[in-house]
């Protein structure tokens, strides 16, 4: 713990008027370039958290937290398993499904997609395609009629509107006396949707559930059941939990490790952006280096009365720690304060440079998210914070120690 005495002289030397302008100078760009540092860290991490938590909204709008399916991607009793889903309070909605992997071909080139069997009175509770639907509706979709809703960017590329025809061919053979050939049917195209997300608005098709299971001919069969859960961390517990309370041999997978790589290389962006604008904090440190030496050399008369007055070469080391991490301290604060107030106003200050510039900067036309979405987390503040004060102290140890080293007898030896 650091002594009163050298307490008091530290924030002493802080509030007095230095002799050598020059060396303020320095000390007020060392509070400047950590503030702005801790300012720019905090609004980037937070646009980036908000961003990687629009990706991952989007994506679970349409994609199940969990997934129970049979082992041989073929679940018969998935009556029973929604049932006992629905009893689990952690468990939101349930709902079977259907995927298989097709060519879908329309009035331009043939577009590979996944084509999904759904039940619709059923799949509003695991999903937001219900409220996603630009064309039609999802009721729309009735067992025996064949037909279809698509992604509105798959619409695009295949050249249909609703009211068009689309030829569904499968991954799924079948048997024939030219030999095998894949299941094929035509659908009609009776709704769009967009989810907001180019690998679903691109590359997923929608069907009746009963309409899937003739064409595959898989009986009363389904690929799984999907689930929507109230707390989408606790999905590979849940998921496990439903395999064992069904007694039987089941595969169960959740949203963590269905999309592995797209949040590993999220959070690596992340993480390798914080390291690359610490280097901000890093430069507002090194200038704390500089002040603080030039402050130990403006100071040297004065340390060498405090040695001769009885102050220990640690006690002349705490004084300049002092200093240094007080002016580290208030380069933190205040780059929290701007941070957080930056980044909060993040929507407003974007409305001003669009009207004074009169520019759109995220149009519409181009862009699903036409904000700056942000998500402000306690914890990046705290570690940025925290590495912000690091730095501070350690750019005040040489100096401190520089300054205990020095020896009255040489320093008075001129004055």
């Amino acid at each position: 713990m650091f002594k009163p005495v050298p307490v008091a002289i530290g924030l002493r030397y802080l509030r007095a008027k230095r002799r050598n302008g020059f060396i303020s100078f320095i000390s007020l760009a060392s509070v400047l370039g950590i503030a702005l540092g801790v300012t720019v860290l905090i609004t980037t991490l937070s646009v980036m958290s908000g961003f990687q938590r629009e990706i991952r909204d989007r994506l679970l709008s349409m994609t199940a937290h969990a997934t129970v399916s049979g082992v041989d991607d073929t679940l018969h009793d998935w009556r029973h398993a929604v049932d006992v889903a629905m009893q689990d309070p952690r468990v939101a909605g349930a709902a079977p499904y259907i995927d298989v992997q097709s060519l879908l071909n329309g009035n331009r080139e043939p577009q590979g997609a996944m084509v999904r069997g759904v039940l619709p009175e059923q799949e509003r509770h695991v999903s937001v395609l219900a409220s996603s639907m630009k064309r039609g509706r999802l009721d729309d979709l009735v067992p025996g009629r064949f037909e279809i809703l698509l992604g509105q960017d798959l619409a695009l590329w295949l050249g249909v509107r609703v009211g068009d025809e689309v030829s569904v061919t499968t991954s799924n053979f079948q048997g024939t006396p030219l030999g095998a050939l894949p299941r094929a049917k035509r659908f009609k195209v009776v709704g769009l949707f967009a989810v907001g997300h180019n690998d679903i608005d691109r590359n997923l098709a929608v069907v009746h559930m009963d309409d899937l299971q003739r064409l595959l001919r898989l009986g009363d069969g389904v690929t799984g059941v999907r689930l929507k859960l109230h707390d989408m961390d606790q999905a590979w517990n849940v998921a496990r939990d439903l395999a064992l309370n069904l007694r039987g041999v089941y595969r169960v997978s959740d949203w963590t490790r269905e999309n592995a790589n797209l949040y590993q290389s999220l959070k690596m962006e992340k993480t390798v952006m914080g390291i690359l604008l610490s280097l901000i904090i890093a430069m507002g440190a090194f200038n704390l280096v500089n002040s603080q030496v030039m402050l130990v050399t403006d100071k040297q008369a004065d340390i060498a009365i405090l040695r001769t007055l009885g102050l220990t070469p640690r006690g002349v080391m705490q004084v300049f720690v002092v200093q240094g991490v007080l002016i580290g301290l208030m380069g933190t604060v205040l780059g929290v304060i701007g941070g957080v107030l930056l980044t909060t106003n993040l929507e407003r200050i974007l409305e001003v440079i669009e009207s004074v510039f009169h520019v759109t900067l995220l149009p519409s036309d181009v862009y699903y998210i036409t904000g700056l979405p942000y998500d402000l987390q306690a914890s990046d503040v705290v570690v940025i914070a925290g590495v912000a004060l690091v730095m501070s102290l350690l750019a005040t140890i040489y100096p401190a120690w520089r300054a205990a080293r020095t020896h009255p007898a040489e320093a008075l030896r001129y004055e």
